[in-house]
C-alpha cells in the first residue's frame, strides 16, 4: 500500500516542503544613463538618445556607457508580496534595444564582446549634453576613472551579434556587493565596457522617444520559507509517517 496515498496529510506536508518557492518580478527603467567618448574626452552626452559600447581600436574611438537604476520600488514590492526579509533575489537581467549608429560621432555596428560591471560609486552625474550640443556638466571619458574603484564587480562578459534592430536580454551575475546593493533597494550603477578590439554596440537610452524601447532592468525574487515553518512541516510529516507505519505493523 502507498502510505502517502493512504494518509493524505503526509503527502500535503511533503508537498509543502518540496514545492518551488513563489516568484515575482519588477521591471525598472534607468533613472540616469549616458555614454562617454575617448575621442571627445571632456564632453558629456547625458541627454543623448543612445548608449554605446565600442572598442578603443575603432575609427571613432572607445565608447563606454553607464546606467543607474533605483531599486527602492523593487524592494517595497517584494516586501509587500512576500513580507519583509522573507524573499531573496534569484535573477537580474538587463534588456537593451539595438539601434543603428546613425550619427557621425559613432562607429559602425560590429559584433564582439563587452562586459557589464557593478560600480560601487553612484555619485556620477548624467549631465545634459547631446552629440549635437555636448556639455561639461556631467560625467565624461576623462572623469570616469575617478568613479571607478577596485571594489567594482564584473557581472559578466557577453557577446553582441552586431544587430541594429531587435533587442537582447543579458543575465547579470549576482555577485556579493551587487546582490547586497540590489536587495537593500539602493541606487545601482552599471558600467558597460568593450572587451576585445572589435565590438561596436549601440542601443537606445532612457531618453529614447519610445518608452517601450528604453533599457529595462528586471529583478526577480522568490519567497524564503521561515526556518520554523520548515521544521514544523518536516516534524509533522515524519511523525505522521511513523504513526502510519506503526498502525500498519500492528494489524493482524
Amino acid at each position: 500500500m502507498n502510505s502517502f496515498r493512504a494518509f493524505p496529510g503526509i503527502a500535503l506536508s511533503v508537498a509543502a516542503l518540496v514545492r518551488v518557492a513563489a516568484a515575482a518580478s519588477v521591471t525598472l527603467n534607468p533613472i540616469h544613463d549616458t555614454f562617454v567618448s575617448s575621442a571627445n574626452a571632456s564632453s558629456n552626452y547625458g541627454a543623448a538618445g543612445a548608449l554605446l559600447i565600442d572598442a578603443s581600436g575603432l575609427p571613432k574611438g572607445e565608447f563606454d556607457s553607464l546606467l543607474q537604476f533605483d531599486l527602492s520600488s523593487a524592494r517595497s514590492s517584494f516586501d509587500v508580496t512576500f513580507g519583509a526579509g522573507q524573499w531573496t533575489i534569484s535573477s537580474i537581467t538587463l534588456q537593451l534595444f539595438n539601434t543603428n549608429p546613425n550619427n557621425g560621432l559613432f562607429n559602425s555596428a560590429a559584433a564582439g564582446q563587452f562586459t557589464l560591471n557593478w560600480m560601487q560609486n553612484d555619485s556620477w552625474q548624467e549631465g545634459t549634453g547631446t552629440p549635437a550640443t555636448p556639455t561639461t556638466d556631467g560625467i565624461t571619458y576623462s572623469t570616469l576613472p575617478s568613479f571607478r574603484s577596485g571594489a567594482d564587480e564584473s557581472l559578466g562578459t557577453y557577446s553582441f551579434n552586431g544587430a541594429t534592430t531587435g533587442n537582447n536580454t543579458w543575465t547579470l551575475g549576482l555577485t556579493n556587493q551587487f546582490l547586497a546593493d540590489a536587495t537593500a533597494g539602493n541606487v545601482v550603477s552599471l558600467l558597460g565596457l568593450p572587451s576585445g578590439s572589435v565590438v561596436s554596440y549601440t542601443t537606445n537610452s532612457e531618453n529614447f522617444s519610445t518608452p517601450a524601447s528604453r533599457p529595462v532592468l528586471t529583478v526577480t525574487a522568490q519567497s524564503v520559507p521561515e526556518p520554523a515553518a520548515i521544521g514544523f512541516l518536516a516534524i509533522g510529516a515524519m511523525t505522521a509517517l511513523a504513526r502510519r507505519r506503526r498502525a500498519v505493523a500492528a494489524r493482524p
